[in-house]
């Protein structure tokens, strides 16, 4: 059974810009999530065999023409998802273009099947399309750090320095500073003790005659 309230936390965070494509269309530019992404997602988020597609309409328009010595095919085609009982359909077009006119006629039927599945799964949030169809972009970003993230990313970079001038100005960094400022305490010292730690560290390796690893 679909829980719907675990799954709404994940349906409404924005779109991640780095899941984002796209491609010149019509004289502009049109931006997408690719397939396999969007599917990858609906079983993250509503888990394996917790979902269903079903290609309930697939029609080719138009016969094959030939065009500078490829052969071009247009497809319709509608998609539907299933999640939990909820059924939302999409239309999607295909064009396939290819010297060999099976292979075109391959890749438009499965072009338009992608594109009608993305458009009935656009429906259910923003990871899956919706975000983009908001001309502000409002949701499309980047996802903010976990404060876990923020402290691990922060201990990388004390104990990546490798000497003591360095690692004392990381320390008095502003942009580090400001993160710091944002952990709660038990975070704050547990970094405190791995700024004393790797001072240590870095002031001892000259002293035994090794670089320090």
């Amino acid at each position: 059974m679909t829980d719907w309230n675990a799954a709404s936390e994940h349906l409404s965070k924005p779109l991640d810009p780095k899941h984002v494509k796209g491609r010149a269309q019509g004289g502009g530019q049109v931006q997408y999530i690719e397939g396999w992404h969007a599917i990858a997602e609906m079983n993250r988020i509503f888990g394996f065999g917790e979902w269903s597609r079903e290609t309930v309409e697939l029609r080719q328009l138009g016969e094959a023409r030939e065009v500078n010595g490829k052969f071009r095919v247009d497809y319709m085609a509608r998609v539907r998802v299933t999640v939990g009982g909820i059924t939302r359909d999409g239309c999607g077009f295909g064009q396939g273009i290819d010297r060999d006119v099976g292979q075109a006629h391959e890749s438009g039927l499965k072009e338009a099947e992608t594109d009608a599945m993305k458009r009935a799964m656009m429906t259910f949030g923003n990871p899956f399309g919706l975000a983009l169809y908001d001309k502000s972009r409002e949701n499309v970003r980047a996802p903010e750090e976990t404060p876990a993230e923020m402290r691990d990313r922060l201990k990388e970079a004390l104990q990546s320095q490798r000497d003591v001038q360095t690692l004392a100005k990381l320390w008095k960094q502003k942009t580090f500073t400001a993160a710091f400022a944002r952990l709660p305490e038990p975070m704050q010292g547990e970094l405190t003790r791995v700024y004393s730690e790797q001072t240590a560290r870095v002031c001892q390796a000259p002293e035994n005659g090794a670089q320090y690893q």
